[in-house]
C-alpha cells in the first residue's frame, strides 16, 4: 500500500508537469513517477487509486496516463500529455460515468479497447474514474483482462477507498492511496491555477474540508456560496413540524432545479445529435428504430439526472454535517477551529440549546439519511425524516 502526505503550499510547488496539481500527495506522485520511469518492479499492468472525496484520485489517474505517453515522463508541455489529460489522446481512454452504475456492456467495450496494440502512444492506457460503480458482472468482465493483460496495457482504476472495488478486482491491482490535502496546498491551488483571490480562497479551502473540487467550485460560484449559506441557516429554522417539512420540501426542489440546470441544455443536444446520426426525417429512416434508440437515451439522461440530484443533496448533507461538528467541538471544548467560523454565533447558541448527546444523534441522522438516498428511497421521504430528526 502506498500512503501520500500532507506538505505545505510552498513544498507543492515543486511538483511539476502532469504532477503540479496533485496537491500533499508527494509520496504517491513519487511512486507513480518511478513507474514511469521503469524502474525494477515499479511498473505493474493494473493500478487502484484511492483516496478521500475531492483528494484528486481522478487527476492522479488522468496524470499518470500523460507520464505514460510522454517521452519525458509527464513533462506537461508536450501534445502526448496534453492529448492524454484533455481526452484527445487515442491510445487514453477516460471513463467517467454520469450513471449510477458502469455495466458489463460498458466494461466489455473497455476489455476490447485494452486488448488492443497503442497507435502513437507507448501504452494502450484505460482511466475508470468511477471504478467503485462497477457492477459484479462488469467486474467479472474485466476480471480476465486484469489476470492476463495485453503486453502494452494499463489500467488505472479510481475508488474512494480499497473497500469500494470490487474484491475481486482489489487484489490483482497495486494500491496508490492519496491523502487529504491540507487547506494551505488547496489554496494555493485556487490561486495559482484558477487566480482566485487570496481571501476566496482560503475561505473556500477551509469550508471544502480537503475537497479540491468542491473548493474550486465554491471559489468560483458565489450561488455556490449562497447556496451553502442557505443550508447552514436551516438547523437554526427546524422549530415546528411543519418547518421541518417546509425546509425538507425545498431543499428537494432545490437540488432538483440544480440538476436541471446541469443536464437539461446537454439532454437536448445529446438528443438532436442522436437524431441527426440517425437520419431522423430521412426518407428510408425506421421510425420504430428511431423511437428505441430516443428511449434508451432518455433513461440513460433520467438515470443522469438523479445522479446529480442525489450528489446536490449530498451536499447538503455535507454542510449540515459540518455545522453539527462545529455544535460539537464548541459543547466539548474541544481545541479545533470552526470549520464555519463565520456562523460562530449561531453555533454557539445552538450548543448551549443542546446537549453533545443530541448532538450526536443528529449526526448519526444525517449519516442515516446519505444511506437511505444510496438505498433509493424517496428524496423528499429522505430529507422529511432528516429535518424532523434535527428539529431542536
Amino acid at each position: 500500500m502506498l500512503g501520500g502526505d500532507a506538505v505545505t503550499a510552498a513544498e507543492q510547488g515543486a511538483d511539476e508537469g502532469v504532477w503540479a496539481d496533485l496537491v500533499g500527495q508527494r509520496k504517491v506522485v513519487a511512486t507513480l513517477r518511478q513507474a514511469v520511469a521503469g524502474g525494477r518492479h515499479a511498473m505493474t499492468h493494473a493500478w487502484l487509486i484511492t483516496g478521500p472525496p475531492g483528494s484528486g484520485r481522478s487527476n492522479a489517474g488522468r496524470a499518470f496516463a500523460a507520464a505514460l505517453q510522454c517521452r519525458e515522463g509527464g513533462c506537461g508541455r508536450c501534445q502526448a500529455c496534453r492529448t492524454a489529460l484533455s481526452g484527445a489522446h487515442p491510445d487514453v481512454t477516460l471513463v467517467r460515468t454520469e450513471q449510477l452504475s458502469i455495466g458489463v456492456d460498458e466494461v466489455r467495450d473497455l476489455v476490447r479497447r485494452a486488448a488492443m496494440s497503442p497507435t502513437l502512444g507507448r501504452y494502450q492506457v484505460i482511466v475508470v474514474e468511477d471504478a467503485d460503480r462497477i457492477t459484479e458482472r462488469g467486474a467479472d468482465a474485466l476480471l480476465k483482462s486484469l489476470e492476463e493483460p495485453a503486453p502494452k496495457t494499463v489500467w488505472v482504476l479510481c475508488a474512494p477507498t480499497p473497500d469500494d472495488a470490487i474484491v475481486t478486482i482489489r487484489s490483482r491491482t497495486r494500491l496508490a492511496e492519496l491523502a487529504t490535502p491540507s487547506n494551505a496546498a488547496i489554496a494555493e491551488l485556487l490561486q495559482r491555477r484558477d487566480q482566485v483571490p487570496e481571501a476566496i480562497a482560503q475561505y473556500a479551502a477551509r469550508i471544502a474540508q480537503g475537497h479540491i473540487g468542491r473548493a474550486r467550485a465554491l471559489a468560483r460560484s458565489e450561488a455556490a456560496r449562497t447556496r451553502r449559506e442557505q443550508v447552514l441557516r436551516l438547523p437554526g429554522a427546524l422549530t415546528t413540524l411543519g418547518a421541518c417539512l417546509t425546509a425538507a420540501s425545498n431543499v428537494v426542489e432545490a437540488a432538483s432545479e440544480e440538476a436541471s440546470q446541469a443536464t437539461t441544455e446537454l439532454d437536448s443536444r445529446e438528443k438532436a445529435e442522436l437524431s441527426e446520426a440517425l437520419g431522423a426525417g430521412t426518407r428510408g429512416v425506421r421510425p420504430r428504430s428511431l423511437n428505441a434508440a430516443l428511449r434508451d437515451l432518455e433513461e440513460q439522461q433520467k438515470a443522469r439526472a438523479k445522479r446529480f440530484q442525489r450528489d446536490a443533496l449530498d451536499r447538503v448533507l455535507t454542510e449540515l454535517t459540518s455545522y453539527y461538528r462545529d455544535v460539537l467541538t464548541v459543547q466539548t471544548r474541544a481545541n479545533a477551529p470552526l470549520i464555519n467560523a463565520e456562523h460562530a454565533a449561531d453555533v454557539e447558541q445552538m450548543a448551549r440549546r443542546t446537549t453533545p448527546e443530541s448532538t450526536v444523534s443528529r449526526l448519526d441522522a444525517i449519516l442515516d439519511c446519505r444511506t437511505a438516498l444510496e438505498t433509493n428511497v424517496a428524496p423528499l421521504l429522505a430529507m422529511e425524516s432528516l429535518m424532523i430528526s434535527l428539529r431542536a
